[in-house]
């Protein structure tokens, strides 16, 4: 068998090659999402492979029976069968997002599952070359490619609540204390807490720095040096 070919009958052999193949191919992209502790691990992608691969291999099975029946009404058409895997696993997908205010999560997630359901259409219908090359080229970008993504400088967004005397200075001060160090403050409401002096400043906190550089801990150092810091919380979504 040609492995570009989709013959008209199917051995034994075939079917177990093809099946063998996606969950290796599955595995290997699964350790990489199960190792950095993402919902769709090892087991979700060999099931999601193993799922497009059957469906493929039945395709087929069945492609001897395509087209009309010279005895029957109805069309059969085999390429419904991948498309409505594809379909179910955009349900998936959807499901592997997250979103909770401006913090997106699960993208990653969800486009390596609809990955992982190509390539198990492609080992179960007998184009292995080109599911191996998927593979490949997944791996790389999941694994290599995460280095460089690190070091991008993209931007970053955080939610800041201070508490501060109850005057309009205290704003003003806040952004100019971390405009230095590469932060820009945009202040957003005041309230005051029941029984206090003071009242709760919050910022929408923005700076640009690669991922690697991990979480802003210089600038909270430099709030907490002057301010009573009363929350801080992330909305941008971090890479893994």
């Amino acid at each position: 068998m040609h492995p570009m070919n989709m013959p008209l009958h199917l051995g034994l052999a075939d079917i177990a090659l093809r099946l063998v193949l996606t969950m290796a191919a599955s595995a290997v992209i699964g350790f990489n999402r199960g190792a950095r502790g993402h919902a769709a691990g090892l087991r979700t992608t060999i099931l999601v492979g193993l799922a497009a691969a059957a469906a493929m291999i039945q395709a087929n099975i069945l492609l001897p029976l395509g087209g009309k029946m010279t005895d029957s009404f109805a069309v059969m058409d085999l390429m419904r069968l991948p498309l409505g895997i594809l379909t179910g696993v955009g349900f998936i997908g959807g499901g592997a997002i997250l979103r909770r205010g401006d913090l997106i999560t699960g993208v990653t997630t969800a486009a390596t599952l609809w990955m992982v359901t190509v390539i198990g259409l492609c080992f179960g219908g007998g184009q292995l070359l080109l599911a191996v090359a998927a593979t490949l080229l997944s791996v790389i970008t999941l694994w290599a490619l995460k280095w460089f993504d690190l070091r991008i400088p993209r931007e970053h967004r955080a939610v800041l609540v201070i508490s501060a005397e109850d005057r309009p200075a205290s704003a003003a001060a806040l952004t100019a204390l971390v405009a230095p160090a590469g932060f820009a403050a945009l202040f957003r409401r005041m309230d005051r807490p029941a029984e206090n002096s003071k009242a709760n400043f919050h910022f929408e906190i923005s700076w640009r720095r690669p991922d690697i550089a991990g979480p802003p801990l210089d600038l909270l150092e430099r709030v907490a040096a002057r301010y009573a810091v009363v929350s801080f919380e992330l909305t941008s979504e971090a890479r893994h």
